[in-house]
């Protein structure tokens, strides 16, 4: 199986292992990294199949990610971590948890939840796989015709991020997006194991975000993590560290001690 990719930031004896979301890399973390580094952590910002640096493949699931990240452990020898997923990131963090708990020392959820998830991101679906570099030689073009897809100047610039020189005046993308503007049930799958999560977890919530509600989904995650805490962080939507960096670290950096 291939290696995934990552950035190691970091001394400290304690791993910490962070996967991002869909359609993110494991750098969108590094300003947290850096922080969580002087804290003694040694962190791994970790790129998922078909993100970031890491390795393309036709196949995609939940299942393989896990499994992926259990190729990554053995490789640099990691029996005990603090894992941490946002969004996509997350339902691996679950999986992972879950199937391989020996591993897995704290586990720290932000904005998901281990239920089903409809389709949503056909429209930056869309504008992703719009996008021809066989035209489009410059970030500025290529944000022209996103913004025909996508309103929202900030979520522009996060996909944005994704681009990069593949060769001289030559654009591409990081994501497979030929895999990923399918995936949309994929990414939306449940959590289905008959294993529990018996260690300490946190749920972090965007008081903003429509993601997860406290209410109605607090007895499935109660069911395989019952020693989950749930915190909502006020003022953030789905991106929570990315909108309230310093709630979200303090939050975070008080609970793992």
């Amino acid at each position: 199986m291939e290696l995934l990719h990552s950035n190691i930031i970091g001394e400290g004896e304690k791993n910490l292992l962070i996967l991002h979301g869909f359609l993110g890399m494991g750098d969108n973390w590094k300003t947290h990294a850096k922080n969580l580094a002087v804290k003694g952590y040694r962190v791994h910002l970790i790129d998922q199949r078909n993100h970031g640096r890491s390795f393309w493949s036709v196949d995609f699931s939940y299942q393989l990610m896990v499994e992926d990240l259990k190729t990554y452990m053995d490789h640099h020898k990691i029996t005990s971590a603090v894992l941490l997923g946002h969004s996509m990131g997350g339902k691996t963090a679950m999986n992972f948890a879950l199937k391989y708990s020996q591993f897995v020392d704290q586990l720290i959820i932000v904005d998901i939840s281990p239920r089903y998830y409809a389709p949503h991101h056909q429209n930056i679906l869309k504008g992703l796989a719009s996008l021809d570099f066989e035209f489009i030689n410059s970030r500025k073009g290529a944000e022209e015709q996103l913004s025909h897809y996508i309103i929202d100047f900030g979520t522009r610039q996060f996909l944005l991020k994704n681009l990069h020189w593949v060769e001289d005046g030559k654009l591409g993308l990081r994501i497979n997006i030929e895999v990923l503007k399918n995936s949309g049930e994929a990414i939306g799958q449940a959590i289905n194991s008959d294993k529990v999560f018996e260690k300490p977890s946190l749920f972090m919530i965007g008081a903003n975000s429509d993601y997860v509600d406290k209410s109605t989904d607090h007895q499935t995650i109660i069911s395989y993590f019952p020693k989950a805490e749930m915190v909502e962080i006020k003022g953030a939507g789905h991106w929570i560290h990315a909108e309230q960096p310093k709630l979200f670290f303090d939050h975070l950096i008080s609970w793992i001690g």
